[in-house]
Formats: C-alpha cells, structure tokens, sequence
C-alpha cells in the first residue's frame, strides 16, 4: 500500500501491489477500450484507493467491512494480526505501458518469485480491468490491475495507546513506538488509526500531522474537518511549537546548538534524507539536559518539518541517536554522515549499499518511516541506585511486565489480552509467508530514543508522558 508520509513509495516491503493515488472521475473519461468495465467496479476501486491516500481534510473512506477483516491478538508482549485476504488496486504507470504483466510484477514487485506472480495470473487472483489474462498481456494506459493476496502483518508493540486529551473536534494520544500512524507497507491493522478505530470506537480520524514508526509521543487526530483544516494550517504556518526528547552519542555540547543544514530526500522510495546544499531549508534547536554515561539526554526544537529532520541533523552534528537502526549506521562511511561526510558515495551508491544490507540484515523496509529495525546495540547505560540495575535492565523488565497487563487508558478503556486463537488463522496454500516461521522482533528492535513530548498551538497546548529511557526519574522536566 501506498506510504502517506511526505514521500510517495512505489512499492511496500512485502511487494504486493500498491493502491494508486489517481482516481479517474468518471467511466466517460477512459478510452474506448476500457468503457466495458462496469461502472460499479470502478467505484469499488475509487474506494479502495481513498481508504488508502485520502486527503486530510476529507472524511476518510473506512467502513466497518474493512475494520472487520481481521482481528488482534497478542503474544510475547507483541500486537499480532491474524492473516487475511486483501485486494490490493492500481492503474498502469506510465513507465509499465507496453510490458507483459509478469515482467512488471517480477521486477516492481520483487518480495515473491516470478513464478509466484504466475500462478496468481493464471489462478486469476492477479487481474486486468477485473479481468483475467494471459501472462504475456501488454498493459495498456489506464490498465487497472488488482491482486488478491493473503496478507501477513508485521507485529508491534502490545503497549496500548493513551489518550492524552479527547473532545467533540480532536483526539491527542501517546503513540508507543514501533506502531505506524496509517496504512502503509505492511502494516494496515497494526496502525494508530486502525486500533484507535477497532479498539476504542473512534473511527474515520483526520491525521493532521505524523510520526515515524519507531518515534514515540504526541500526536493529534481532528474528528471534524474544520479543527483538522485550523490544525493543519497552524502547523504550515509555523505557529506550532513542538518539543522532542531523545537520547544521543556521547556528550552533547554546552548551550543551545542550532543546526541549520539543509536536508534533502535521497530516495523516496525507501525513506532515506541527507544534509545536502540541495535540500530545502531546515531548521533545528537542541539543548542538552542531562547526561547518562556516554550519552545524553536532549531537547530538540524542530522550527520546519522535514522528513527525518532531527535524526538527520544529529547525525550531521556527530550525535546520532544511539538506536537510531537507519543514521546511525556505517553505510553512511566511516564517520556515519557527520559534517555531511558519507565516504566519498554518490547517492545512487549510498541507496544500492542500503538495499544490500537489507538484503543481508532484513531491516530496510519501504514504509512510513522507511526503516525496519535492526539488531543495532545500545551503548549507553546510567547506573541507578536501585539494586545498581542498568536502566535498559529497568526498561527491559518493565516491557516484560507491560506484556502481560496492559495499561488503562485516560478514558477508562482496557484493552483485552485476547491469546491466540487457531479458529481464526486462515492459510493459503500458494502463500509464501504462511509456510515461513519468522522470528518475533526482540524489544530493541521496536524501539528508538525519540519521543514527541509537546505541542502548542495559537490557543492549545499538550503534552505526554516521557518514555523511561528519558531518565525522567533523573531529569526534573519540569523546569524545562
């Protein structure tokens, strides 16, 4: 599916079809050749694309069918979802027209072997106008290809979602790490929007700004489209104030650092930024507030919003967060990226060296944030007085703790601990995912040192709970 992020993926992790953001108006308008597709048809794909990409200030397009396709249950301290079957639509890029369907789908779509896409166009699970055909089919302008598969979901955090602050126009809430705000590669039901709907009845929310995965905190949905259009329109114009808290390498300077580096997006398509005199202009703040170990605790103040733009100043500074799976890597050269220095690479090079590593590591991923996590160690450690615990021990025990009584949320919403349940599993025979067992990803792998702590607008203001690695027992915040 399709990212909503300021970039526009061209293809999710997993490889199935992409929904296409183009919607035509009416039958009318297609060509001769594509008039004998029922009109209806067309309409069910129109709202298979707007579920998926729908304007912020529009109502989105989810109806309970979709929320009901599948269910959660939750195992090692994990949100897991049940597989299921997902008709993934898009019309013939431009790029595609004149090539066989099988050639696209081997190359654009390479998570699955060519024989795999195959066996879909001959099962006709993979179709052409709602049509089937033949391996060798040319497609056409304005061809609309649809692909049943049987989708498999990548786990989360079993963390609920707190809600900060609720009334008739806004939602606010405390997104745990690890959960994507929308639906975007593989996730669709493990989403912020998906669970807020399924678990707690608030449905078709209006995202007027977002996260990366992995990055915790505040984070605001309107529920009517005049707060979502006065929210977003403070947000373009600046009059946002907004505060992060992360915990980065080594000892931050003194004072107010003020970074002012241009950034630029590298690659769309799997989520990577640099400093670059390219990029557009950004602007950054950081204070360090406190020091653990070999680390630090800093506030950051985002004054523009770029994508990745703290991550991507830190680690322009030489001081990237320190589980930070994408900048603070050794695939941007000796010096990881800082001072801009990424060992001599083009960009092309860089962006080649990323795919190979995923390959490798399988931590690369085109989604929200366009990083999977990776087995990368943390390096920091700040002795605490109780039993002279490391504080990732603390951290450790309590998300153990966490998996097995989730927490009660501001409007007074247990989430159920539903376990397994085999009745519900569907399998596909043909599905390459239902026959691999994959390892569930370990704590650190669904957790990064950033986290969204407040936000102030023209006449509003809120902010969140700090995560425990913030050493908030520590650090009085207070003050700040």
């Amino acid at each position: 599916m399709i990212d909503q992020e300021a970039q526009s993926h061209e293809s999710a992790p997993d490889g199935d079809l992409q929904v296409s953001t183009t919607v035509q108006k009416d039958a009318s308008q297609l060509p001769e050749k594509r008039k004998t597709i029922e009109t209806d048809k067309l309409v069910d794909a129109k709202k298979v694309k707007l579920e998926t990409k729908s304007p912020k200030n529009k109502k989105p397009n989810l109806t309970d069918e979709k929320y009901d396709e599948t269910s959660y249950y939750f195992e090692n301290g994990l949100r897991k979802v049940y597989p299921y079957f997902f008709t993934f639509t898009t019309f013939t890029k431009g790029r595609w027209v004149g090539e066989k369907i099988l050639d696209v789908f081997a190359r654009e779509f390479r998570a699955h072997p060519a024989e795999e896409y195959q066996r879909s166009i001959e099962t006709g699970k993979l179709t052409v106008n709602y049509e089937k055909v033949p391996s060798d089919y040319r497609l056409k302008h304005n061809d609309l290809l649809s692909n049943v598969v049987h989708r498999h979901e990548v786990p989360v955090s079993l963390q609920s979602i707190a809600i900060v602050h609720m009334d008739e126009d806004i939602v606010v809430v405390n997104k745990p790490a690890s959960i994507p705000v929308h639906p975007c590669g593989r996730y669709r039901h493990n989403t912020v929007v998906f669970i807020l709907a399924k678990s707690h009845n608030l449905k078709n929310l209006r995202t007027i700004h977002r996260l990366d995965r992995l990055t915790s905190g505040l984070l605001i949905f309107g529920r009517t489209s005049t707060k979502a259009r006065e929210l977003e329109q403070q947000i373009r114009n600046r009059q946002v104030q907004k505060e992060y808290v992360c915990r980065v390498e080594g000892r931050f300077p003194d004072g107010i650092i003020e970074c002012n580096e241009p950034i630029q997006v590298v690659s769309y398509k799997i989520g990577v930024c640099r400093v670059s005199p390219n990029g557009k202009d950004c602007k950054t703040t950081f204070q360090r507030i406190s020091e653990v170990g070999d680390c630090s605790i800093v506030l950051c103040k985002p004054l523009t919003g770029r994508m990745h733009q703290i991550r991507v100043h830190l680690q322009y500074l030489g001081y990237p967060i320190v589980n930070d799976p994408l900048y603070n890597h050794e695939v941007f050269g000796p010096l990881k990226g800082r001072g801009g220095d990424i060992g001599g690479k083009s960009d092309d090079q860089l962006i080649n060296n990323l795919i190979k590593i995923h390959n490798a590591e399988n931590w690369l991923g085109m989604e929200e944030g366009g990083i999977l996590p990776i087995a990368n160690p943390i390096k920091c450690e700040v002795k605490n007085s109780r039993e002279n615990e490391s504080l990732t021990e603390i951290e450790a025990q309590q998300t153990k703790l966490k998996s097995t009584v989730d927490s009660i949320t501001d409007v007074g919403h247990e989430e159920p601990i539903d376990p397994f349940d085999p009745t519900k599993t569907t399998f596909d025979p043909f599905c390459h995912e239902c026959k691999v067992n994959y390892r569930d990803p370990n704590a650190k792998d669904l957790i990064m040192y950033l986290h969204a702590w407040k936000y102030k607008g023209v006449d509003w203001d809120y902010k969140t709970e700090l995560p425990n690695w913030a050493c908030k027992e520590l650090i009085d915040y207070d003050t700040l």
